[in-house]
């Protein structure tokens, strides 16, 4: 598409605070289809090139045949189902872009005839669905990330070497943050970065299962800014992971979709 195109969530839908509007900038691309009733998801973007994730080829294997080694991530070329395990019940479909508009990278944990172990959202917390091998195409992940509740700490790596250590609040009281492994599924800049969630948010795969009394926001996780950077390095959220402003901005330039997060207690 010739000219840049600005489109805005309605709602952020993760589990901290109130409603939040994002936009995602593009200059390629229509979208693929529609949002969920509620929200007006963003169309593709460019990504910065410490940002890109490679595709990935086992030598000598078709596409969809996972290489030996290294974290992948598996970007969808084609509407396919995502199943409970190979030949399994059906969860659902899955487009190719997400409800906010991304390409649709899932984290790849597995595979097994053909098809590939996955994290989505739409799954328990850490458990995996299944998709055909075909319907995807394999990318290298060079970063990811581990959460350390109890040193409220978020560590970075890149081909397996640290390189950011950056402090984060995380859920208190009722309200902890869920332990186990995740994926990021979309980056979202906000656009009222005075708002709770700050400049930026990386969506997870993850679900809060103690929701706060009275909040009808969602339940879905992230990683994002905060308006009241005081409360870093303290147990003070709902059960999202946030971070201070220059932290959540260097998240943003580097994470690709489907990097994982790993969070231990």
């Amino acid at each position: 598409m010739g000219r840049r195109a600005v489109l805005t969530l309605a709602a952020l839908v993760i589990a901290l605070g109130t409603t939040a509007a994002a936009v995602l900038i593009h200059d390629r691309g229509p979208r693929a289809s529609e949002p969920p009733a509620g929200t007006s998801a963003p169309a593709d973007r460019g990504e910065p090139d410490a940002r890109r994730s490679r595709s990935v080829r086992a030598p000598g294997s078709p596409p969809g045949v996972l290489p030996l080694t290294g974290p992948l991530g598996a970007r969808l070329v084609r509407r396919t189902q995502l199943r409970t395990r190979p030949g399994g019940r059906v969860i659902r479909a899955l487009g190719r872009r997400t409800g906010y508009g991304s390409p649709r990278v899932l984290a790849v944990v597995g595979q097994r005839d053909g098809h590939l172990a996955v994290l989505t959202h739409y799954r328990g917390n850490s458990r995996p669905g299944w998709i055909p091998a075909r319907s995807a195409r394999l990318l290298r992940e060079p970063y990811a990330m581990r959460a350390d509740l109890s040193e409220r700490e978020l560590v970075v790596r890149r081909e397996g070497r640290v390189v950011r250590r950056l402090a984060i609040t995380v859920g208190g009281g009722a309200t902890p943050t869920p332990t186990g492994r995740f994926a990021v599924t979309d980056a979202l800049r906000l656009t009222s970065a005075g708002g709770p969630y700050g400049c930026c948010a990386l969506a997870l795969t993850g679900r809060q299962p103690n929701v706060p009394q009275g909040w009808t926001g969602g339940d879905r996780l992230a990683i994002h800014g905060t308006s009241n950077p005081a409360s870093v390095g303290t147990a003070a959220s709902s059960g999202c992971l946030r971070a201070r402003e220059a932290d959540i901005r260097w998240l943003l330039k580097r994470i690709p979709l489907g990097a994982r997060l790993t969070i231990v207690s």
